[in-house]
């Protein structure tokens, strides 16, 4: 019957021994004890290394059947040891004699042995798997081989039978021994119906995590929501699995390339927990952002830019390890090599080690990662030597390298920017172009040093695009350089700059990102958490807190002097604000996530954020309260009341560099910040957040976004903004919400933006024109260059005293004035 889970096998096992370059497996033929199909194992060892099995088998005493039995026990105990995935890429040795589970394709084709090698795997799909030593009628719909390793399982569901994906995922949690030989073995299971595809790589009864392995409903690398698009025609939404993933060269692909076990993040990992990690299984959009990217540079070289608008929650971290190895050894269709080197821009140093962990499970081979961070004679040696393939820095690394690299010129690159609005700055990027383009005759910055202090979101994402807009030319791409920007939130001149040219949906043309994995269905598909869905402005919250005010029962004085602080409040009265902050925790959020939640309050400025911090200090000590508050700004604050001299570290009692490791602890609850921690800062237990900042745009969304990952028991968010209207926040993530659309810079947007800044009188014509001709002149002596030095900071001091004499707001205004127009001059 057509309409049964039957005709569903039938059709997936059909597609794969037809299409796919399966074999048919025989369930006889799987030893469900040792957990695995020995017939096929042994058919791959007698075609592919037949010479080192007959000396394997003198080794064990001549006899044949015996020299089976044992080296089957020496694989079983190689694979509880190492895992599947360490035995498939590296062999088992066994009395000195290495023997290969399986060949993968190698990165070119210019040995034909290793094509013929690898064209002899065998993979097998065997229906009816059983796989149960103690019940034997026990199993799983489909199982998937690799020379008789089994590597995947999958449970199929019928809807028109009445059963669907969850049925098959509470099937595997609740019926299923995870201490199973076969099932212990597999890389990942899969539950399916027609509609969509969940996976897990790790079997845990009823603690069992399964994720979706969907392409989205706009299909793969576009803006869309959870599911998958319609098929038409017949066919199953979820065909893609079968017919382009578990296709043999995919398949192999993945298994060789994409699989690997992330170790614990502990100072010192004992060699028991490199062997007890989490196994990672590539998401769908991983997977085929990797492949697409690295399929477009292979066909077309170096010289182009990609932009990957990948929301939070995307697993950004692992697609761009994936990524680096991929093009590390990338080849085009003449199997000439498409990059001499792969650089990976980066200020997170947890992304070092996973770089690190990641290849070397792939290539067993150290040195292939090289990490800069000592000094610009560091980087030299890794950009100009043999054994770095990939190599992890700053971009603020790259302007003290300019006098050390000699033969760069001609060598190709592809640069990897991870979050193309950190905070990094143009100067060092115009460097960056003259290393890697073999000219370096540009000025070297007087100053070295890793990243700056966090910045503005809104003013970072221009830097970045401004400093990488050098990179991309002087005013004209490099053929030598690819740019493979990623970022969960693009604005407008980071989409002209590394996205690609489309038509919108009103017939105009658009920048928007070369490949999509959107808010939303990461919202959907359960791994971040929907941020505006309990996000409320004070004034609605007052309301909710207080709905019975206009009730007659109500005492007259207690409504009144609640109505009162609700002005004051809005008078930027810090002691009332930290009132609601502290109270609002107490009742509501330190319950949250098992009593471990936490909180951040936003404020305007480095000034609001010591009074913030003092003032919850202060009404903590009058109540008894107890809960810990920390703050964070960059610099020294100056109390204009006192005089005092306050930074970071003096008030928390501890270095800046311990303030999100010490948020992070039991004893602190509450994080006031000033433009810290409002980007990049991945804090699962952040639940709430108050915020008394105005925002907008791009930073509006990554402020809130704080919040939105998840952590075991944490199912909700709470924002109390105390001076923004929540239309213009929901405004703000509009754009970003499935994907990014920029209109092409219009022209006389550089005029207006001029216009803007001349309403604040602090550049002035005749200043410039003078500080430009010092800045252009060409000293004839020492004394000459001494003196333009003095004359380039007298020009600069009447507009810097102008500046100081505006009020914090009109200064913050005149900021992001500056950086408009001068990301738009640079277009």
């Amino acid at each position: 019957m057509g309409h049964t889970e039957q005709a569903f096998e039938d059709a997936i096992e059909g597609w794969l021994v037809d299409h796919g370059g399966y074999l048919r497996g025989q369930p006889s033929n799987v030893d469900v004890d040792r957990g695995l199909d020995s017939a096929e194992l042994f058919a791959f060892l007698g075609a592919t290394q037949a010479e080192a099995w007959s000396r394997l088998v003198g080794l064990h005493g001549g006899d044949p059947d015996d020299a089976q039995r044992r080296f089957l026990d020496r694989v079983v105990a190689q694979l509880d040891e190492r895992g599947t995935v360490d035995v498939l890429r590296h062999g088992v040795d066994d009395l000195g004699i290495t023997l290969r589970l399986a060949y993968f394709r190698p990165a070119s084709r210019l040995n034909p042995e290793l094509e013929a090698l690898y064209a002899a795997n065998r993979l097998t799909v065997v229906r009816q798997l059983h796989h149960s030593p103690k019940a034997k009628g026990l199993s799983v719909d489909l199982g998937l081989f690799v020379n008789g390793v089994p590597v995947a399982t999958a449970e199929l569901k019928n809807p028109l039978t009445g059963q669907r994906v969850d049925h098959a995922m509470r099937q595997y949690a609740e019926d299923r021994d995870s201490a199973d030989p076969l099932l212990r073995r597999c890389v990942v299971h899969f539950a399916i119906d027609p509609d969509q595809v969940m996976m897990t790589t790790r079997l845990a009864g009823r603690d069992t995590r399964f994720l979706p392995f969907n392409q989205g409903t706009a299909g793969p690398g576009e803006p869309g929501g959870a599911g998958n698009p319609g098929r038409g025609n017949g066919r199953h939404r979820t065909a893609y699995l079968w017919e382009s993933v578990w296709t043999r060269d995919p398949w192999l692909d993945l298994l060789a390339r994409f699989v690997h076990l992330e170790q614990p993040d502990t100072p010192k990992r004992s060699r028991a927990a490199r062997h007890t990690g989490r196994m990672i299984f590539p998401r769908f959009h991983q997977w085929h952002a990797v492949r697409a990217l690295a399929a477009h540079a292979g066909e077309h070289g170096a010289g182009h830019r990609y932009l990957v608008q990948h929301s939070a929650g995307s697993g950004k971290s692992n697609t761009i390890a994936w990524l680096a190895h991929r093009l590390s050894s990338l080849h085009d269709a003449d199997d000439r090599k498409v990059f001499d080197k792969v650089v990976v821009i980066t200020d997170r140093k947890v992304l070092d080690r996973q770089l690190q962990d990641t290849i070397f499970q792939f290539e067993h081979a150290h040195g292939v990662v090289a990490r800069i961070d000592t000094d610009s004679s560091q980087l030299a040696a890794a950009l100009g030597g043999h054994e770095a393939k990939v190599v992890i820095t700053t971009l603020q690394k790259f302007p003290f390298v300019a006098g050390q690299v000699g033969e760069l010129a001609g060598t190709r690159f592809a640069v990897i920017i991870d979050e193309a609005h950190s905070s990094q700055g143009g100067d060092a990027a115009t460097q960056m172009k003259a290393v890697l383009t073999g000219r370096a005759d540009a000025p070297l910055a007087e100053v070295e040093g890793e990243a700056g202090e966090d910045r503005d979101p809104v003013d970072g994402q221009d830097e970045v695009a401004t400093a990488i807009d050098a990179l991309v030319a002087a005013r004209g791409p490099q053929e030598q350089l690819s740019l493979f920007a990623f970022t969960a939130t693009p604005k407008a001149r980071t989409l002209e700059l590394f996205g690609q040219v489309g038509v919108g949906a009103d017939g105009e043309p658009r920048h928007r990102a070369t490949h999509v994995y959107s808010m939303r269905q990461a919202i959907e598909e359960g791994f971040i958490l929907d941020v505006l869905r309990s996000y409320t402005t004070y004034a609605t919250y007052f309301r909710l807190e207080n709905a019975g005010l206009d009730d007659p029962e109500v005492d007259k004085r207690a409504a009144a002097a609640k109505i009162a602080a609700f002005v004051s409040l809005h008078d930027e009265v810090a002691a009332q604000k930290a009132r609601v902050v502290v109270d609002h925790f107490q009742a509501h959020t330190r319950g949250q996530i098992g009593g471990r939640a936490k909180a951040m309050v936003v404020c305007r400025s480095r000034l609001h954020a010591v009074r913030m911090r003092q003032a919850i200090d202060s009404y903590l000590r009058s109540t008894g309260i107890g809960l810990g508050c920390l703050v964070a700004f960059s610099g020294t604050v100056t109390d204009p009341d006192t005089g005092a001299s306050l930074t970071e570290s003096g008030m928390n009692g501890f270095p800046e560099s311990e303030t999100a490791i010490r948020f992070a602890t039991p004893d602190h609850h509450i994080l006031v910040v000033a433009e810290k921690f409002q980007t990049g800062f991945d804090q699962p237990l952040l639940h709430t957040m108050f915020v008394d900042k105005k925002l907008s745009g791009v930073n509006a969304v990554q402020t809130l976004s704080r919040l939105n990952r998840t952590a075991p028991g944490k199912d909700s968010t709470f924002v109390l903004d105390f001076v923004n209207e929540a239309s213009a926040i929901e405004t703000a993530f509009e754009p970003f919400y499935d994907a990014s659309l920029a209109v092409p810079t219009d022209p006389n947007a550089l005029f207006d933006a001029r216009r803007e800044l001349d309403q604040f009188d602090v550049l002035r014509p005749v200043e410039v024109d003078a500080l430009a001709a010092a800045w252009f002149a060409t000293p004839s002596s020492d004394r000459a260059r001494r003196e333009q030095h003095g004359a380039l900071h007298s020009h600069l001091e009447p507009a810097l005293v102008r500046f100081g004499e505006l009020d914090e707001d009109d200064q913050e205004a005149f900021r992001r004035a500056l950086d408009r127009f001068v990301s738009l001059y640079t277009l």
